[in-house]
């Protein structure tokens, strides 16, 4: 493990602004990292304000206390760091025993220090196992497993749908070929066979050509599509009126999901418009904020590059 958990929080002034926290507020960090965001969001909230923040890796939680415990007293609003995953919201808040939240922030995907520590095996970069699990301590499905175990239609399944690989069947009939000679352990071999399966031509454009491959198997690993939908509609359920949900999603899978659950809850009637009156009582729980995402500026991904694909999306709990 890194000694230092470094994080350079994406869209942090526009999640600032975006959230209009005020003191006495609860906010909730639900992917607390380094608490880039969270350190920011404290001195808004202040002595007076909660801060609950959430996150399944102890280095994480570890770095993000020391940093927060730092604060003057003054500034130090109670703090309640909780180990668990968003998508088990509700047992989480329950443990912060608090009767509802103001803000929320979830800033998706893996983060620096997950990619950054070879021995987690996130990086297609890096020599390791093929590990992939954010919480290892609960999840019990590894890379490594889903590689040499899922057949060549759920593999190419999975690459295509979590990441549009283009290539997706070839690399699951070139992973498939390779696991009958040897079991494939390590990042460094499936990034071969990846290499491998993809045309010289089509992998001199477009970045890295494990990129995507990788991508696919953190989600398939961690099932974050499933717990993302799941921690988004608790966090509907736990905000109060005129509170507002911020999340930054990092690739179009994420990005779309967010996009639904905002219109889900937007939504008013949905009576057939040849009905004269509403007969439903389908009333809208969320106003979007902003139709469009907000995006980074050139000046942030020049300082730092994984803010490039990053998109904000707002909505506010209406009364």
């Amino acid at each position: 493990m890194t000694s230092e958990y470094r994080h350079t929080p994406v869209l942090l002034a526009e999640c600032l602004e975006q959230l209009q926290l005020e003191t006495q507020n609860t906010f909730v960090d639900a992917t607390l990292g380094g608490a880039g965001h969270s350190l920011e969001a404290a001195k808004l909230i202040g002595a007076q304000g909660t801060l609950i923040g959430i996150d399944q890796d102890e280095v994480a939680l570890a770095a993000a206390g020391e940093r927060l415990g730092s604060l003057p007293d003054g500034q130090r609003p109670e703090l309640h760091l909780l180990r668990g995953n968003f998508g088990d919201m509700d047992d989480l808040l329950l443990q912060a025993n608090v009767p509802g939240i103001d803000a929320i922030l979830f800033d998706l995907g893996v983060s620096s220090v997950q990619i950054d520590t070879p021995s987690r095996g996130f990086s297609f970069k890096e020599k390791a196992p093929l590990d992939m699990r954010m919480d290892p301590g609960k999840n019990t499905l590894t890379a490594a497993e889903i590689v040499n175990t899922y057949n060549a239609a759920d593999l190419a399944r999975i690459i295509r749908v979590y990441s549009d690989e283009k290539w997706a069947s070839r690399i699951a009939d070139f992973i498939v070929r390779e696991r009958e000679r040897t079991p494939i352990e390590t990042s460094d071999q499936l990034v071969e066979i990846i290499k491998a399966a993809i045309p010289a031509s089509a992998r001199r454009s477009g970045g890295h050509p494990a990129k995507r491959t990788f991508q696919a198997l953190r989600i398939e690993v961690n099932a974050e599509l499933d717990v993302l939908r799941s921690g988004l509609e608790a966090a509907v359920r736990w905000l109060n009126p005129g509170g507002r949900i911020a999340v930054i999603s990092y690739h179009s899978l994420e990005d779309r999901i967010v996009k639904d659950v905002f219109a889900h809850y937007s939504q008013g009637c949905v009576c057939p418009p040849e009905l004269p009156v509403c007969v439903c009582g389908n009333t809208p729980i969320l106003k979007i904020v902003k139709r469009k995402p907000i995006l980074p500026t050139e000046g942030e991904i020049a300082r730092n590059a994984r803010a490039r694909s990053a998109k904000l999306r707002i909505a506010e709990k209406l009364a």
